[in-house]
């Protein structure tokens, strides 16, 4: 990395000297070139006794009273190496143990993972699962078009004529804020009784299904009434599926009037404020209810569009946008005498959280001026529409029209660029209330196969704002069987609290014909849909044989991950699917951007590549090799990857001797068993056990101790070749056990731990073993009883050598207490052997150093000592070098590990900073130390991040966000005889009483427990080692405050030695390198835009049919009320009666559907 032009705490190489005999305050040498080198061949001394080695390392001759030369760093270097090496050779057991594999070969097998066959094989296996579900799925849709077809409308239908469980009676009868008068009407609901079920993680009861129907839709009315009847019928349908598959979960119908009927039946997630959930909004309905979409969506905002009804054009634009999927593409544009985008976005964008999100922020911003320009506003969209250099849907395109009204009906704009053929739909939407002319609006819609739409007020907007999805389904009804295609969904939050989920959807289409010879319907009756939970998903891939490193992933056509280790979002929206990108699950680079194109397209393919990976605690990179395979999971959307190590090739498989398994006596009985026992602990060190599933009774626990206590008496029980044990994970487990006591019996118990200042031993395996010795310092261990969730373990493998792993600090919680003499630095490194040629890392062994004592052993293996007790004193009649034990009060030296976190060092009053990034303990020197190539630093989005809630921005006493109609609106008829009239009285009543409803998130108001955090992204910032792999001098220039400094990465070991001088002054303050996560917007969208990523969209499009018919449009004009609704309305109002039917009134077309 090039150094940055000279300012205050830049640094620049210093000269090549023999030595530096300048005074220790004089003026500092000029700059020169950087002095690389290399010492002579690293000697393997046997170590001796605890710093016995310094009379044979004598340091070199010195001169005046200086700063270190180099040679003589480097020689400090070389005893630090021999130090560490000699101690991790006596104490690690890294040799002892691979002899002890090869001595108990005869007890395990070596397996070899064959990535092409075991790719295949469980894309064949997540296949099968997903087929089984596609015939319950095709069942249930059938089923639902012949009930249907059969069904016989009834007018005079009453809600005492329909028994079902409604999801929410209970959470309405226990609200007080429903009227006694809606209770009565629960007459009809059943009273149903639950059962817990593991499997739903949720209470059911597999003889009835469920109705869920939002809050807005009143369910008196007719339309809703004769959908419960006709639907009834599929209870049936749903049981059979169960009884034919009992793995399946929650089975649904969702219907295009917004009823859903799911199975089986269980309570509703009763919501903290109003339930705002619409099956019609939910992703695996859009998907299914339609095919993908270019939407261009344009906003009149004359003069004319202002106060009321500028608010409810702006919350319109967001209601529609929560209508697309990731398959869609969109963009929003304002206008009046011009057009132009509301956001950065110049052209048709894909319609992603984060996109979406820009736009709605943008929307806000909307300001009403000038006059009213039709021509400005199509002429954009159209001009969007036709632009073929962009990526884009390229199936359904739209234009959605928000205005107040006028006059002007562009039929030239129309002529020019949308007719005859008329491929663009055009939506017309008249917001508020007003006098004006709404025919112009109308013929719009219906001159361009689209539809005319009212929103007067807010609680028309949700239901107006989805129902353009009916006509797009036109096309997929008409096209009949070729469109009964089922698709899979991204990966979302299950409603119910299944978790994250995958659906399978097929559309339900309307079959009635309105006579004989008419045409046939082309309603979309609603979507089927089945769900497949992702852990299910997860058992079909391979546990435990790929080793630490190793895993299975998968992707669908947008490059989202359905499957990946890093897939773990802190928080989940119902209203939005959870969509991490591969490139995002892991570090992007070009090789990877191959491969995910690679499966995009189905294709097959294999690939070794270099690539950085993060560690499992995401302070550290490391640059890794690694194999991926691929093939298409056929029948779906997805695609299949493996990602293994070179080293994970090969793994060992227990095998226990055919004399032990023939004697059917419980495992407890095993020879190896015994060490597994708590009393063993004290002589054979502390066992903890990787909580995994051993058998299908072992209760599962996060109390280690507590763990092994349910394992242990379940062993009483059963046999080694138990039929409800998974014997790999089992034998293994019991073979490491032994495996790993033969350690503590050749190495451990006859050393003495405190000879060298170790805290502890310790060994972990790929079975599942971490045995830590003595037993005492168990007390003390935090690591992860998973290896494979173990980051020292996991890094280990991936590093050559030994791995140090400082304690864990935050910047701002206190610092380390060393009193108690038990915080540790840990060091790790992998045990390798080879059987027959191929080549194994079972196991990682490793010790715990005591920070304190070994801080003071740094500062003498780093002096000039010759002998241990003669500290060599520098002073004003001697010669000689400064050294990191005397002349500490002048010298800095530390050991800074890989990710730039501070190790150890020889100033006192910084021990207790270690494990601190070293920028937060000298931001001069680490800033030096990147400049100078030491580090290098990679910065990514965590975008599956929780965040706390910001705190509400209002400061006055009114509730914010409160629609509060104006007196014009009250002295307007037909503001009062709205549709939405009582629902927004209603609204308005109870936000001046329960305001925060108004202010809800929408993931709060639709039942998640305390909002108490939020998705967001946060930025990430690790370093990693540079291409600097030599002895290095520097000055860190500065003036009268420079310093100079000497850095040497130790052989062996993932550690930087780095002496320098103590800073002076503090006149050289520099730029402080940050390492520690910050909350962030993520990259600049408007930027990325610019670069889309790859992807396909769905393979089949149904956007025409010749045989449409497009005159229900939406002409349905309003009626001038009579003074006595208006009467009775407002007694009604004033009285806090009940609505009836007509207060709750469905979308008038919606009564067409039946």
């Amino acid at each position: 990395m090039a150094v940055p032009a000279r300012t205050c705490g830049a640094s620049r190489p210093g000269p090549a000297r023999t030595a530096l005999s300048r005074p220790r305050r004089g003026p500092r040498p000029g700059p020169g070139a950087p002095r690389p080198a290399s010492g002579p061949p690293r000697r393997l001394l046997r170590l001796l006794p605890p710093l016995l080695l310094l009379p044979l390392l004598a340091a070199p001759g010195a001169s005046a009273y200086s700063f270190p030369q180099q040679h003589t760093v480097q020689h400090w270097a070389r005893r630090l190496e021999q130090e560490i090496d000699g101690v991790m050779r006596i104490f690690g057991g890294a040799q002892q143990l691979r002899e002890i594999y090869r001595d108990n070969r005869n007890l395990f097998a070596v397996q070899e993972n064959e990535p092409q066959k075991l790719v295949e094989k469980v894309a064949g296996d997540i296949e099968g699962l997903l087929a089984r579900k596609v015939q319950a799925l095709k069942r249930l849709a059938d089923a639902a078009e012949t009930f249907q077809k059969a069904h016989r409308w009834q007018d005079n239908i009453k809600e005492e004529d329909i028994v079902y469980y409604d999801a929410k009676a209970d959470a309405e009868l226990d609200d007080p804020e429903i009227e006694d008068v809606e209770r009565g009407a629960k007459a009809s609901t059943l009273k149903l009784d639950f059962v817990e079920d593991a499997n739903f993680k949720n209470k059911v009861n597999y003889s009835y299904t469920a109705v869920q129907i939002p809050t807005d839709i009143y369910k008196g009315s007719t339309v809703i009434l004769n959908e419960l009847n006709w639907t009834e019928a599929l209870e049936t349908v749903f049981t059979e599926n169960r009884r034919r598959d009992p793995t399946l979960l929650w089975q649904a119908f969702g219907s295009a009037t917004g009823v859903t009927r799911y199975y089986p039946a269980t309570p509703w997630r009763a919501p903290k404020k109003i339930d705002l959930y619409d099956v019609r909004r939910r992703p695996w309905y859009i998907q299914g209810a339609s095919s993908p979409k270019d939407m261009v969506i344009i906003v009149d905002v004359s003069g004319s569009v202002s106060g009321l009804t500028l608010k409810l054009m702006k919350t319109s634009v967001c209601e529609m946008l929560d209508t697309l999927s990731d398959d869609d593409y969109v963009n929003v544009a304002s206008f009046n005498e011009k057009a132009q985008p509301v956001s950065c976005f110049t052209h048709l964008v894909q319609a992603n959280v984060r996109n979406k999100k820009v736009f709605k922020e943008a929307v806000q911003g909307m300001v009403a001026k000038g006059t009213t320009g039709y021509k400005a506003g199509f002429e954009y969209a159209f001009d969007q529409l036709q632009n073929s250099n962009i990526t884009r849907a390229n199936c359904n395109k739209m234009i959605m029209m928000f205005t107040d009204g006028g006059e002007d009906r562009v039929q030239d704009v129309f002529e020019k660029y949308n007719w005859p053929n008329r491929t663009v739909r055009v939506f017309t939407f008249s917001v508020g209330q007003h006098n004006y002319d709404v025919t112009p609006l109308q013929w719009m819609a219906c001159a361009n196969k689209g539809y005319y739409f009212e929103i007067p007020s807010i609680g028309a907007i949700r239901i107006n704002t989805q129902e353009y999805l009916d006509v797009l389904g036109r096309p997929m009804v008409l096209a009949g069987k070729e469109a009964k295609q089922v698709q899979w969904t991204n990966v979302y939050e299950d409603a119910l609290g299944l978790g994250l989920v995958v659906t399978g959807t097929l559309p339900v289409f309307n079959l009635t014909q309105d006579g004989p010879g008419e045409k046939k319907n082309q309603l979309i009756l609603g979507v089927m849909g089945i769900d497949v939970a992702l852990n299910d998903i997860k058992r079909l891939t391979p546990n435990y044989t790929l080793g630490a490193n190793g895993y299975v992933f998968a992707i669908d056509l947008n490059g989202y991950v359905l499957l990946h280790p890093n897939l773990k979002p802190q928080t989940t929206n119902f209203r939005e699917p959870v969509t991490l990108d591969f490139l995002d699950a892991e570090l992007e680079d070009e090789n990877k951007e191959e491969i995910r194109r690679s499966m995009i397209d189905g294709n097959k393919g294999h690939k070794q590549i270099r690539t950085l990976v993060k560690s499992l605690d995401e302070r550290y990179i490391d640059e890794v090799m690694r194999n991926y395979t691929w093939v298409p999971i056929r029948s779906t959307n997805y695609s299949l990857g493996l990602v293994l190590p070179p080293y994970s090739t090969f793994y060992l498989q227990a095998n226990l001797s055919d004399q032990i398994l023939q004697v059917k006596l419980p495992i407890s009985k095993l020879k190896d068993f015994e060490f597994l026992l708590p009393s063993s602990f004290e002589s054979e060190g502390h066992v903890f056990i990787a909580p995994r599933e051993y058998c299908k009774d072992l209760n599962a626990s996060d109390n280690n101790t507590e763990f092994l206590k349910n394992f242990i008496e379940l062993m009483e029980k059963v046999t080694p070749d138990s039929k409800q044990c998974n014997n790999f994970l089992l034998h293994n487990l019991i073979l490491d056990t032994g495996i790993t006591q033969q350690l503590v019996e050749r190495v451990w118990r006859d050393q003495d731990l405190n000879t060298y200042s170790l805290l502890a031993v310790f060994a972990a395996t790929d079975g599942g073993i971490t045995r830590v010795f003595p037993n005492k310092a168990a007390e003390d261990w935090t690591e992860n009883p998973e290896p494979f969730n173990a980051s020292f373990y996991r890094r280990s493998l991936d590093n050559r050598g030994y791995v140090f792993r400082p304690p864990h600090q935050e910047a701002l919680l206190r610092p380390l207490e060393l009193e108690n003499d038990t915080v540790g630095v840990l060091v790790s490194t992998a045990v390798e052997f080879s059987l027959g040629g191929r080549t194994l890392r079972p196991a990682v062994v490793g010790v715990k150093l005591d920070l304190e004592a070994w801080a003071e052993k740094f500062k003498v293996l780093a002096s000039n000592r010759t002998h241990q007790d003669q500290p060599q004193k520098c002073g004003p009649s001697t010669h000689c070098e400064m050294d990191c034990e005397v002349n500490n009060e002048d010298l800095l030296c530390v050991l800074i590990d890989d990710g730039g976190f501070l190790v150890l060092s020889n100033q006192n009053h910084q021990w207790d900073q270690v494990g601190r990034f070293f920028s937060e303990v000298d931001a001069n020197l680490m800033l030096a130390l990147y400049n100078n190539s030491f580090y290098t630093r990679k910065e990514s989005y965590d975008y599956q991040a929780a965040c706390a809630p910001q705190p509400p921005g209002n400061l006055g006493a009114a509730p914010r966000g409160v629609f509060v109609p104006t007196i014009a609106d009250f002295l307007n008829l037909a503001w009062w005889t709205s549709a939405a009239a009582w629902s927004l009285f209603q609204q308005l009543l109870y936000g001046l009483i329960y305001h925060s409803w108004f202010q809800a998130d929408p993931a709060e108001a639709e039942g998640s427990p305390e909002a108490r955090e939020s998705s967001c992204v946060m930025k990430q910032t690790q370093y990693y080692f540079g291409p600097v792999n030599a002895s290095y001098n520097a000055i860190i220039d500065c003036g009268n405050c420079s310093r100079l400094f000497h850095a040497q990465r130790l052989i062996n070991t993932n550690l930087l030695f780095v002496v320098a001088e103590k800073p002076l002054c503090s006149q050289c303050e520099a730029g402080r390198l940050l390492q520690k996560e910050t909350h962030s917007d993520g990259p600049e969208q408007c930027e990325l835009v610019q670069r889309p990523r790859y992807r396909r969209g769905p393979h089949i499009c149904f956007d025409y049919n010749a045989t449409e018919d497009t005159s229900d449009c939406g002409r349905g004009a309003s009626f001038p009320p009579s003074l006595g609704v208006l009467v009775s309305l407002q007694l009604l109002l004033l009285l806090g009666l009940p609505p009836g039917p007509q207060a709750h009134q469905v979308h008038a077309h919606t009564s067409r559907r039946l």
